[in-house]
């Protein structure tokens, strides 16, 4: 009943036409991109205009303590934004205006609804870029992305989200607001509350307005990609570009599993009896690129690679469709796609990688593996069917071995996609006992009722 008196004074407030009730609409927002994952609706999903919106929308919320998920475009990975317990949802698809690109202070200031694509396609002009490059990046909005802590294909070279994220406008669970950080480079006023709610899944308060840094775009690109029939010699040749002091924007690989269904997905002519490949850019001033990218194919070769370099842009895109594709083409082998989030040090990526086909046969599961291998993040991908519980049995063990296999060679549980509800059982292993009570404590001192995207990152106390 208090759920439905709340939507009743958020229908007054907002009008009918920007609160969804129908069981149609509902169904879209009972889940998210995470696979293997509950479906449950919402209650109402809700679509403000402002801040001062969702401030009264919150304060409706705690007055009938109902609960409350923010939700950018879905595309999460990790049960991130699924309404576990009912309730509102809040989405942002009219709070999406790019509010000032302030090309002086490279900085953009944005409301939380806005694409990242569309962010870049703005500051393009004025010769900038905002670098989190998340495979979604077309559909993906700001504030989701932050709440995620998004990274992406070129998090070697500029980082993840977190790194660019200056200053935001924060709505609690009781209805205040605050503004928290700004245009300034430095600023090392009291607690860091941006980066504190920067990855917060949504947890603590809703993001309503972002400042984000922007750079100058690179003058010139270089694209290669190295073919190795060794696995340990594409480890090698990863450690042995970095220890050249060259830094890439970007460095991939692709295990033969996810070699061999992305050919046959995408026909961009990669080498179907490599074991494994690594697709690598230089970006920069244009001296400076020719010179590091010969460096890398030296380094390749040292390892025993054979390099490929594009030579013009048609090339170059070919090749990063290919490695776009690797989700796509994977995904069409099996109805269930289970995409995990798996990070080691980047010294120890050829041991995960055979630790995950040593999963792969205990198991009785076909994984493909692709990632980030510059920053050692990785996705082992396992091919499956939801319906069979025989088979999931056997996912959700080998999901769990792989997890432990990463903490323990000094790895983490995410390196992009956060933990929501999918992760949750692992954060001892990471953080300890003590760790996880401190997340618990932060969000019990601004969240007592567990208003905000309940289920997720951390539970109530039992």
């Amino acid at each position: 009943m208090s759920v439905q008196q709340a939507i009743r004074e958020v229908e007054a407030l907002l009008g009918k036409e920007r609160v969804l009730t129908t069981v149609e609409d509902l169904a879209c927002y009972s889940f998210d991109g995470t696979a293997d994952a509950p479906s449950q609706r919402p209650d109402a999903v809700i679509m403000p205009k402002s801040t001062e919106e969702v401030q009264a929308i919150m304060k409706i919320a705690s007055k009938y303590k109902t609960p409350v998920y923010p939700r950018g475009a879905g595309t999460n990975l990790s049960g991130g934004t699924i309404p576990l317990k009912g309730g509102l949802v809040v989405t942002f698809q009219m709070m999406n205006k790019i509010l000032e690109v302030d090309s002086e202070n490279l900085t953009a200031t944005v409301q939380p609804g806005v694409i990242i694509a569309s962010l870049n396609t703005a500051v393009a002009p004025y010769g900038l870029i905002y670098p989190p490059d998340p495979g979604t990046v077309s559909t993906a909005t700001m504030a989701g992305s932050t709440a995620e802590c998004s990274g992406g294909l070129r998090g070697l070279k500029y980082g993840v989200t977190k790194h660019y994220i200056m200053g935001m406008e924060v709505v609690l669970a009781n209805g205040e607001k605050f503004r928290a950080g700004g245009k300034t480079v430095k600023n090392v006023t009291a607690y860091d509350l941006v980066k504190l709610f920067t990855g917060s899944e949504g947890t603590l308060g809703i993001i309503t307005e972002l400042i984000v840094k922007l750079i100058p775009a690179p003058e010139a690109k270089k694209s290669m990609l190295a073919i190795f029939s060794d696995l340990d010699d594409a480890g090698k040749t990863i450690a042995g570009i970095i220890a050249a002091k060259v830094i890439p924007a970007t460095l991939e690989i692709m295990d033969k599993t996810t070699i061999e269904t992305v050919e046959a997905f995408a026909k961009a002519g990669l080498p179907t009896d490599a074991e494994a490949v690594l697709l690598i850019e230089v970006d920069g001033i244009p001296e400076v690129v020719e010179k590091e990218a010969q460096a890398v194919v030296e380094v390749c070769k040292r390892f025993n690679g054979k390099v490929q370099v594009a030579r013009d842009d048609a090339e170059r895109e070919k090749l990063w469709a290919a490695r776009r594709a690797a989700l796509p083409a994977l995904a069409r082998k099996s109805p269930t796609t289970v995409l995990e989030d798996a990070t080691v040090p980047r010294s120890r990526i050829p041991e995960m990688l055979r630790a995950i086909r040593a999963i792969a046969k205990k198991y009785d599961l076909l994984i493909g593996t692709f990632g980030h291998a510059g920053d050692g993040n990785l996705h082992p991908t396992i091919l499956c069917d939801e319906h069979n519980q025989e088979q999931m049995k056997r996912v959700h063990k080998a999901v769990d071995e792989i997890f432990r296999v990463a903490v323990d060679m000094g790895g983490t549980l995410s390196g992009e996609h956060g933990i929501g509800m999918a992760k949750m059982k692992y954060l001892e292993w990471e953080l300890g006992a003590t760790g996880v009570d401190v997340l618990r404590r932060i969000k019990e001192a601004l969240d007592p009722d567990y208003l905000l995207n309940p289920g997720k990152m951390v539970a109530g106390r039992s």
